[in-house]
């Protein structure tokens, strides 16, 4: 399945970046916006873009460190680590959120989107900003795996408007076990949230090829997954 580069209209004004537009089989279907791990809009996130467009869905990955650097694409090297970790430490996380707002709008203007109604998903940097983005976006049905620093924003958990799933690993060390609970004891007694934890996982349990990936959780999370945004996006 091949995607293409598509031109997103930041909100605030500064200025147009690229995001990377997935199609499902049909060329039509609702919209996924998916939020980048610290290595940009690298192969990893294209593929996972590729992945639920497959299910049905149009799916658009914005760079969203344009404002540091366009095209950001790393591996998982030591020296790119590095690169990635320097890249997070610049990183803009208001701004951020302003730019997933900006690639929601610009998908529901898309032709090959389906419904007003669009998701955000994101991994690791964007499992913080997809619970941001159900903050502070219009998003119907927010999902994050593994999000880092979300305890840290736990008061705005009153704004949410959409439907919000979090996928937590155990032994993930960006979120050690206080920090666990903090999230849990905020955003579980919550009705339109929903927080699973998986036993034994560290962070990215859920990519494919990495370090820390297990077939086993990345499975029941992706299905979890599936059976959020279908409950509020369809395909039906």
């Amino acid at each position: 399945m091949q995607g293409q580069m598509i031109d997103i209209t930041a909100t605030d004004g500064s200025g147009t970046f690229q995001g990377y537009l997935a199609l499902p089989p049909a060329g039509r279907g609702p919209g996924l916006v998916l939020a980048q791990e610290i290595f940009g809009v690298n192969a990893t996130m294209r593929e996972t873009a590729d992945a639920f467009a497959a299910q049905g869905y149009a799916v658009l990955v914005p760079d969203l460190f344009w404002r540091q650097t366009p095209g950001v694409q790393l591996g998982y090297t030591p020296e790119d680590w590095q690169r990635a970790f320097d890249f997070y430490k610049g990183f803009d996380e208001a701004l951020g959120v302003q730019d997933i707002q900006a690639a929601l709008n610009t998908l529901r203007q898309r032709p090959e989107c389906s419904g007003t109604a669009i998701g955000v998903v994101g991994y690791c940097l964007g499992g913080k900003l997809a619970y941001l983005a159900a903050c502070r976006t219009d998003a119907a049905v927010s999902v994050g795996y593994y999000g880092v620093g979300i305890e840290n924003n736990l008061d705005e958990a009153k704004h949410i408007r959409g439907q919000l799933t979090l996928h937590l690993a155990e032994n993930d060390s960006y979120c050690p076990p206080e920090a666990r609970q903090n999230i849990l004891a905020a955003l579980a007694p919550l009705p339109n949230v929903q927080c699973f934890t998986y036993p034994g996982m560290e962070h990215a349990f859920a990519r494919i090829r990495g370090e820390h990936y297990d077939a086993a959780a990345a499975t029941l999370a992706n299905q979890r997954t599936a059976d959020a945004f279908r409950r509020v996006l369809g395909p039906h």
